[in-house]
């Protein structure tokens, strides 16, 4: 009997390196094939240049999967986390904490954008003549922003991807089911279904991300160039700067101080969804990850993980609080604004607010920046000025003001969990639970 090229009598050679290099990859920790994608796309789109865009796609893909799971894995991990519970009291409990938490955090951020831009002063000698003015949409005000959270049709809330008007609908579903008691244990089964189904999608979309994030950083790196950047290189340093303190001292001082943990095990843990927000620069795009490693890596149950996370990626934005303020100084000391220390404190106040409302997309910060930059006295010609001035170097800005969202997110999440005894800390410690879907 004649035999294919690619057979042999023991078997099929070609089909068995093939599962021998999928065996290695698979190996390599999750973390680590994206850090390497990560550090090859920026190399491609050094090289490449322009060219870059010719595999915009694949990035686009990969963004499109992840955000085709963040509706439904936000009503069904509320829900089913909620009517977990079991008691009504202890939804009430974690989410007073986590308020708190949020709250305190952004406070920190707009402290720490503030230092870091007056350190900096980035906006010294700025040069707008090249910068073409653009307008943008006043915000929302709050009392709006307040009654958005109640949707009208629930469903229609779904498809448009309104987060917060889900997170609520699925906050009463899951009351419902804990206070319908016994006749509602179908429904409580199938949300648990229904969540840990949409958790292994996640877990398959995941394998994806080294080749998505290899081609946005291409895209990005190709398209702005080193050259490009220089005009607004103290900037980008002034965000660098702010987003590692944020991250390293300020959300590692709430694990260690807080949740009375090690530092290393928690950044460890994370990895993955540092790199998926640092590339995709949104924290509703990373929110499937950071469910993922919090619950694989980080040891924390699924009630905390269903109701913090989802809520963190909405209003929790530390690195959005921590680029408004520095914005606002650097738009102060570009049109020569004296700022008095009343003016500090309205820029703290109002950035601490507003932050709460910046949308978790691509740039959603520069949507806000109007209504900090009203308060001390910017006309709206000017603001158009410096967001046309930011607007083409603001996704590698976004980029880096990302990776503090995130973190924040999951320090929280960590720190509530501790304090509800809702984590496992051998799970926690164990590197062995890290990283690669196996």
């Amino acid at each position: 009997m004649n035999h294919d090229a690619s057979h042999d009598s023991h078997g099929t050679p070609k089909a068995g390196r093939i599962r021998r290099a999928c065996g290695v990859w698979f190996a390599i920790a999750l973390w680590k094939r994206i850090l390497a994608a990560l550090l090859l796309g920026t190399a491609a789109g050094l090289i490449w240049g322009e060219n870059a865009s010719q595999i915009k796609w694949i990035g686009d893909l990969f963004v499109r999967l992840i955000r085709m799971l963040v509706t439904p894995l936000v009503f069904l991990t509320i829900a089913s986390g909620v009517a977990a519970l079991g008691d009504p009291k202890r939804l009430g409990s974690i989410g007073v904490k986590t308020i708190a938490m949020y709250l305190f955090t952004t406070a920190l951020a707009v402290m720490t954008g503030l230092a870091a831009a007056t350190l900096f002063q980035p906006g010294a000698g700025a040069d707008f003549r090249n910068a073409a003015p653009h307008n943008v949409v006043p915000p929302k005000d709050m009392a709006q922003m307040f009654m958005d959270i109640v949707p009208i049709n629930p469903f229609q809330a779904m498809a448009n991807g309104d987060t917060l008007a889900v997170i609520f609908f699925a906050l009463l579903v899951g009351a419902g089911v804990i206070a319908a008691g016994q006749p509602a244990e179908p429904v409580r089964r199938l949300l648990a279904a229904g969540s840990a189904v949409v958790l292994k999608i996640v877990g398959f979309v995941m394998e994806t991300a080294p080749f998505g994030v290899f081609a946005l950083i291409a895209v990005v790196v190709g398209a702005n160039g080193p050259e490009t950047f220089v005009s607004i290189l103290k900037l980008a340093l002034c965000v660098l700067a702010g987003a590692s303190f944020q991250t390293l001292i300020v959300h590692g001082g709430v694990i260690r101080l807080l949740a009375w943990l090690p530092i290393a095990p928690f950044f460890r843990g994370i990895a993955d969804a540092i790199m998926v927000g640092f590339s995709t620069s949104s924290s509703s795009a990373t929110l499937p990850v950071a469910m993922r490693v919090a619950r694989t890596n980080l040891g924390i149950s699924e009630p905390v993980v269903s109701t913090v996370l989802p809520l963190g990626a909405t209003v929790g934005m530390d690195g959005a609080a921590m680029y408004v303020a520095m914005l606002t100084l650097f738009s102060a000391q570009a049109f020569g604004i004296a700022l008095s220390p009343g003016d500090y404190l309205v820029i703290a106040a109002t950035t601490t607010i507003v932050a709460m409302g910046v949308a978790p997309v691509p740039s959603g910060s520069l949507f806000v920046l109007a209504a900090v930059l009203t308060a001390i006295g910017i006309t709206p010609e000017q603001t158009a000025i410096i967001v046309g001035f930011i607007l083409p170097f603001d996704r590698i800005l976004d980029m880096m003001r990302t990776v503090p969202n995130v973190t924040a997110d999951l320090a929280i999440a960590t720190t509530v969990a501790r304090w509800e005894k809702e984590i496992d800390v051998d799970a926690y410690m164990r590197p062995d639970t890290r990283s690669s879907m196996r």
